[in-house]
């Protein structure tokens, strides 16, 4: 017997009270204009509550975030309150964070996953991840040059496979910056 019919006769099989009644899906509220944002701020159910972690430190907490915008491997996507919740991979890109009060910041991380929550919690973990503002586009054109020469031959089996990682992550960070 497969894994999948093992785990549908084993949920069959619980008993009624421990059945978790069914959610019901629904589509996520639409952000307010910044004319009516000011005077609906209060109102914590159009907030997201979002974290930005990285293995050893959170870049980012807030309880009062509008709307994030994160790379998703499925595609662009924005999560505004009470989205359906989810999980997404991350590919490498830009996150926007659109804040209380219209203000924004905007970070670059080379991957992870985003997780969507019931009650507007996000929360987006990644093994690295900065400022956008902390990057130079010269610095990243120079790095681009030298792992393409890395990529195109210049090493090891292993050294080419890493440059080709770095290249895409670093033509992320490019796309971005421009």
């Amino acid at each position: 017997m497969n894994s999948l019919r093992i785990a549908r006769a084993a949920l069959r099989a619980r008993p009624a009270a421990f059945r978790a009644p069914l959610q019901r899906r629904t589509y996520a509220d639409a952000a307010p204009d910044k004319a009516t944002w000011h005077a609906t701020s209060t109102n914590r159910y159009l907030q997201i509550k979002l974290t930005l972690a990285l293995p050893h430190q959170a870049i980012y907490k807030s309880q009062g975030v509008v709307q994030v915008n994160i790379p998703a491997e499925s595609g662009d996507m924005g999560v505004l309150a009470n989205h359906v919740p989810a999980i997404e991979q991350l590919k490498p890109g830009m996150i926007e964070v659109v804040e209380d009060g219209g203000s924004s910041k905007r970070f670059f991380l080379s991957g992870g996953f985003a997780t969507v929550q019931p009650n507007s919690e996000m929360s987006v973990n990644a093994v690295e991840g900065y400022p956008l503002e902390d990057f130079s586009a010269d610095a990243v054109r120079a790095q681009i040059t030298e792992a393409q020469k890395v990529a195109n031959g210049g090493g090891s089996e292993q050294d080419v496979a890493e440059a080709k990682i770095e290249l895409e992550v670093l033509e992320s960070l490019q796309a971005v910056l421009k």
